[in-house]
């Protein structure tokens, strides 16, 4: 894997990240594939909106279809046919959502499988060994994704065995090899929690083990806004300017444009897939409830300004009919239409910072996207109590 630094516009970098798939312009949004499939969508769909990198989880994936069908297949893009370049989560992300489930030790953690019961372990080194058979371009190291709030000395402590982890992956991602023919690259992962401190250090001893790219996580989990801006440009400054930066799960366009003027180059989310299969439209002037009675006869494009499939050739009035007669069809227009959205917001930043405008193109976009905050914001509520209320339920 090649990164190349092509421009920077204050903090707001365009690069481009080279691997044997294919080449990713950045800054670059990356739909999640968690279990093989962006869902509702078709891998030339995908294509077709200009997804240059989607992404697999370890952990589904390992479990069902399970890694010897994906190695018998030569590997995860042959057997999901998709030859663009693509990025495997090592199973952390579950350490945080499944703690129900899971057992957290030095050695590992282990999870009792939400499908059948049984347990599992995954530690560093299986993990890699894994994702070589999975055969992801890029390939992330097993680490623990901490709650929101969280203590200091349990922020502390977690950091401490994630940094063990990481110098773990990259002994057997090192003594290991590539299965399909095409080189891997390996990204350590910042975690500490909402301490600076503890994100230092974190930092400062991944830069030291020398990762082909660096993430940053453990944020996104139901912390204000402005509290994971801080520390997301907190963080940035303690990571090498000639690699990749990765910021895990952020979701929302403002949260994207915002990590981008803090120096990010790649984000992932469920959001625009999920929010598109629940009837909530991304648009350049705000979110769109579709299911609203205001869209009944309202035959205009979903947003005017788009050339996605849905918003050349149907209507508000249409997709609102999808929903209400639960057809198949709505949740594949809306989705195409949202991640859409998200890679044209994210080719638009990458093009202002080439032509070094990107903090005034930034402010104006986002004075359109917040023409509908209201709704923006109540949904943003939602999600935070969920996150809390999951939280509770399982501790």
């Amino acid at each position: 894997m090649k990164f190349e630094l092509l421009k920077t516009d204050g903090k707001a970098r365009a690069g481009l990240l080279t691997t044997d798939h294919g080449v990713i312009e950045t800054p670059i949004f990356m739909p999640v594939g968690t279990q093989g499939t962006v869902k509702a969508m078709e891998p030339r769909e995908l294509v077709e909106i200009g997804a240059q990198i989607i992404l697999g989880n370890t952990y589904h994936l390992y479990l069902r279809p399970g890694t010897d069908v994906i190695e018998a297949a030569g590997g995860l893009h042959r057997f999901i046919g998709w030859q663009r370049p693509m990025l495997t989560d090592s199973g952390g992300y579950q350490v945080y959502s499944l703690t129900d489930l899971r057992k957290l030790e030095e050695e590992g953690v282990t999870f009792r499988s939400h499908l059948d019961g049984t347990m599992h372990l995954f530690t560093p080194e299986n993990v890699i060994q894994t994702q070589r058979k999975l055969g992801s371009d890029i390939v992330m190291v097993l680490d623990e994704c901490t709650p929101y709030p969280c203590e200091f000395d349990y922020a502390h402590t977690s950091n401490e065995l994630t940094l063990r982890w990481a110098a773990r992956c990259k002994e057997e991602f090192e003594r290991s090899s590539q299965l399909y023919g095409h080189s891997q690259a390996l990204f350590g992962i910042v975690q500490g929690s909402m301490y600076k401190e503890i994100r230092e250090k974190s930092a400062r001893e991944l830069v030291t083990m020398d990762f082909h790219g660096y993430a940053i996580g453990g944020l996104a989990v139901g912390e204000p806004s402005e509290e994971m801006y801080e520390m997301t440009a907190f963080c940035e400054q303690f990571l090498p300017e000639n690699k990749p930066r990765y910021l895990m799960g952020i979701g929302f366009p403002e949260g994207l444009l915002e990590s981008i003027e803090r120096g990010i180059d790649m984000f992932d989310c469920v959001l625009p897939t999920r929010n598109g299969r629940n009837a909530t439209l991304f648009t350049r002037n705000g979110i769109l409830n579709i299911r609203n009675l205001a869209t009944k006869y309202d035959f205009t494009p979903v947003d005017a300004e788009c050339s996605c499939y849905t918003c050349k050739n149907f209507t508000r009035a249409y997709l609102r009919h999808l929903f209400q007669v639960k057809e198949i069809l709505g949740l594949q227009l809306a989705t195409i239409h949202n991640l859409a959205f998200y890679l044209w917001l994210v080719r638009e930043a990458r093009k202002a910072i080439l032509e070094s405008r990107y903090s005034p193109w930034k402010n104006e976009m986002l004075g359109r996207l917040q023409s509908n905050l209201v709704a923006s914001q109540a949904f943003n509520s939602h999600l935070i109590a969920r996150h809390q209320f999951l939280r509770r339920l399982f501790e």
